[in-house]
């Protein structure tokens, strides 16, 4: 893994040096759009919705939306004038009770190493997290942007949690008209629970689309079905079409030299020099 920053763990008068590693990784399936006929790759264009005119990249500025659908531009000057911060520094707030914090209001994960003169102290944080059942409720500048974490034990692993602001939280806006609910009813929604009861572990589940993807996919590879486009990923194929795209180039600089190309025999010329590297391997086994 690679550290994506670098900073400090302080709480008290103790600073814990550490490095931030990113604990998650997207696997999902994701297509390109493509034609058809062809599988090239669809472009899309900056097109300005008013004025229908395709729209420079140096002439795109950042818009806010209002509530009445109205739209104001910020400048450079408006954007540097926003509170951002570049503080290395992750601030322990309080420390609370684990089952304090809603789940929902977990973001992203990342895992804390420390650096080699803070081994001791992150242990001893580590160490006091778990036997207190506490999270740490910390503030840290992430993309120059100041957000609310928590920090929590996770194995032998101090792992840095981004929290989302409280208002980013949607409330339901349905109620549930549950009618009655019989006692019988709930006896038997407390079995079925009891039935199905059991420990989590994360092993026991599997992406099955991503997987029927990928047999999808090498199938119809295995099938010839493949569309080569200028793009394409490099595939097994890549030495013949190398070749054959290396012998066109040097015939076309030949040609502009006033040159001759090269003459089919001339070519085959350069697999000569493989026969004795062939006829060594019978002589290898009768000695053998």
């Amino acid at each position: 893994m690679r550290a994506i920053w670098k900073g400090a763990v302080s709480f008290g008068l103790v600073s814990v040096p550490v490095k931030l590693y990113s604990a998650t990784e997207s696997h999902d399936v994701s297509f390109r759009q493509v034609h058809a006929k062809d599988g090239g790759r669809i472009k899309y264009q900056r097109v300005c919705s008013i004025d229908g005119e395709e729209v420079a990249y140096a002439d795109i500025a950042k818009g806010y939306e209002t509530e009445d659908g109205e739209m104001v531009i910020l400048t450079d000057d408006d954007l540097a004038e926003l509170p951002l911060t570049s503080s290395r520094e992750i601030a322990v707030e309080k420390f609370v009770p684990s089952d304090q914090i809603d789940p929902m209001l977990f973001e992203k994960s990342y895992y804390l190493e420390p650096e080699a003169v803070g081994a001791k102290p992150y242990a001893l944080l580590r160490q006091a997290l778990l036997d207190a059942d506490r999270m740490a409720v910390v503030t840290v500048a992430l993309r120059q942007r100041t957000t609310v974490a928590v920090l929590r034990v996770r194995g032998d692993v101090i792992v840095l949690q981004t929290m989302m602001w409280p208002d980013e939280i949607r409330q339901p806006d349905f109620t549930i008209d549950t009618g009655e609910i019989k006692d019988a009813e709930v006896k038997m929604a407390h079995m079925l629970v009891e039935t199905l009861a059991g420990d989590f572990n994360a092993d026991d589940f599997e992406d099955g689309y991503a997987a029927a993807v990928d047999a999808v996919v090498k199938a119809k590879i295995e099938g010839g079905e493949v569309k080569r486009t200028p793009t394409s990923t490099k595939t097994g194929g890549e030495v013949v079409d190398l070749l054959a795209a290396l012998q066109r180039s040097v015939d076309a600089a030949k040609t502009a030299r006033g040159e001759a190309p090269a003459e089919p025999e001339k070519a085959e010329k350069k697999p000569a020099k493989k026969t004795p590297a062939k006829k060594k391997a019978p002589a290898k086994k009768k000695a053998s």
